[in-house]
């Protein structure tokens, strides 16, 4: 049938109906877990592993479709109308929680300052302790009295953070670069590369989160300033756990010869995921590390 005039409409499937039982599975053992309810681990294991049943097959279908030539002109211009408003969605995601933070630290604890709401002698100081007083400032802060914490320096591991996902932004776009040009040597090289630079990354976050529990007595529950610390480092890790396992996959299906120059939207959508994820700790490091 010609493309004009024609609407690709893919058979029935079962997957959508697998992902809703495990998202269920997930959510409720996170909420037994919150409430401390027996055997909620055992739940979100279970929802864990339907969801990685379903990435590995249903994502596989796709692949096998567009290899196999199924896909027409019109379906990838859904697939990326699809990826770009996925993409704003994560925008207003993230932008909930730097709403939260600005909303904080701009005017509520000024606020609360002012008219002594809370108790009396709360200082506009941010970031905040409680009644204990203000945090420490820097990650030298050597002892922490108790009830108080003391922040993370911007330019130990968040700063050689930041430079890690700038280079693999670089990275992505050459290795992009050498797949249009059909170099695949250069193609698997520099997407490796980019790889190893998400699991790096990773690997810092770790550190820092062991530091910042460990040592500084910077935890989820140290009041507001470690609520937003947390959601905004904590959700930006997940995504880059995210985009680190699609560039595996992204490198798998390049080196047993998937995508060409003029069909690889696969190997695009991961990119943009990619910038996008990089672009937002640049944000999160200027607003919550440095100001």
């Amino acid at each position: 049938m010609s493309e004009q005039g024609s609407y690709y409409v893919p058979e029935g499937t079962k997957w959508p109906t697998i992902t809703s039982a495990g998202i269920f599975c997930l959510a409720s053992g996170f909420i037994m877990l919150m409430n401390e309810i027996n055997n909620a681990s055992i739940v979100m294991l279970v929802g864990t592993l339907i969801l990685i049943y379903v990435i590995a097959g249903w994502f596989g279908e796709v692949a096998v479709e567009s290899e196999s030539g199924t896909y027409s002109k019109q379906v990838d211009v859904s697939f990326r109308m699809s990826m770009g408003w996925f993409i704003t969605s994560e925008v207003m995601f993230f932008a909930a929680f730097f709403g939260a933070l600005f909303y904080t630290r701009m005017l509520s604890v000024p606020w609360l300052a002012e008219t002594e709401l809370l108790w009396p002698g709360f200082e506009n100081i941010w970031p905040t302790a409680g009644p204990g007083g203000a945090a420490h400032i820097g990650a030298d802060a050597h002892h922490v009295d108790e009830g108080q914490f003391a922040t993370i320096g911007a330019w130990g591991l968040p700063f050689w953070n930041t430079v890690i996902l700038l280079v693999s932004s670089l990275t992505v776009t050459i290795a992009h670069h050498a797949l249009i040009a059909g170099n695949r040597s250069k193609l698997n090289i520099w997407l490796g590369i980019t790889v190893v630079l998400g699991c790096i990354f990773l690997y810092c976050q770790m550190l820092e989160y062991t530091h910042a529990y460990g040592e500084l007595g910077l935890t989820l529950g140290s009041g507001v300033y470690g609520g937003t610390f947390f959601m905004l480092t904590g959700f930006h890790g997940f995504h880059v756990t995210i985009g680190t396992i699609c560039l595996a996959v992204i490198m798998y299906r390049c080196l047993i010869g998937h995508f060409r120059a003029d069909n690889h939207f696969g190997f695009e959508g991961v990119a943009w995921y990619w910038h996008f994820v990089d672009t937002v700790w640049v944000i999160l490091f200027v607003f919550v590390y440095v100001l």
